[in-house]
């Protein structure tokens, strides 16, 4: 699959904005504690990928019912949903000056009777974008840092009308950001979730 900025102006895939608040001490101070443990820009993308998949827990296995969607939230907070997560490795990774694109896929949901969004990032590393999933593993979800080909948390089954949107994102896609900022918690999130962007 052919990966597709929305906008050719890579700036924006290093931009700080409301979501991707990178420029929040928060944000600085976490993305310095692990530049430190770094020697270099990847080594510095895979410990913020672990970092991010690792130690916050996605808030539906954990059991969690806040709602977090800003980057320094979801690192204060430690939970969030799919987007969350995406949107802190996104600030993590821009802090750190390298571009990262939000992206999604179109999974079937866990009881298999509709579809629901999943978010993603996807970072830009010697010329070309590579997609990583820092949801969190769990039984039957391995996903990992790659850029040598993905290892994503899912691969969308055609059979099943799940897909890979090809479109890299500079910001949250509207619908998962309204969504995300208009639940009251998780139950009620679970309740909205997009089906299809």
């Amino acid at each position: 699959m052919e990966l597709i900025q929305n906008t050719p102006d890579l700036s924006a895939y290093l931009a700080a904005d409301e979501v991707i608040d990178h420029d929040h001490p928060r944000v600085r101070a976490t993305a310095a504690r692990l530049a430190a443990d770094a020697a270099d820009s990847y080594a510095y993308a895979q410990l913020a990928f672990e970092f991010v998949r690792d130690t916050i827990p996605h808030s539906q296995d954990s059991g969690d019912l806040r709602v977090t969607w800003r980057a320094s939230d979801v690192l204060e907070q430690g939970t969030g949903v799919c987007y969350a997560k995406a949107h802190a490795l996104a600030a993590l990774l821009r802090a750190e000056d390298i571009p990262t694109a939000l992206c999604y896929q179109r999974l079937a949901d866990d009881d298999g009777d509709g579809h629901v969004v999943h978010g993603l990032v996807a970072l830009r590393f010697n010329g070309a974008w590579h997609r990583q999933d820092p949801r969190g593993n769990k039984p039957g979800v391995d996903a990992r840092f790659s850029l040598e080909g993905e290892r994503l948390a899912w691969i969308p089954d055609p059979r099943s009308n799940e897909v890979d949107y090809p479109v890299l994102y500079a910001e949250p896609h509207p619908t998962v950001l309204s969504v995300l900022q208009a639940a009251p918690d998780r139950p009620s999130l679970w309740k909205t979730l997009p089906s299809a962007l």
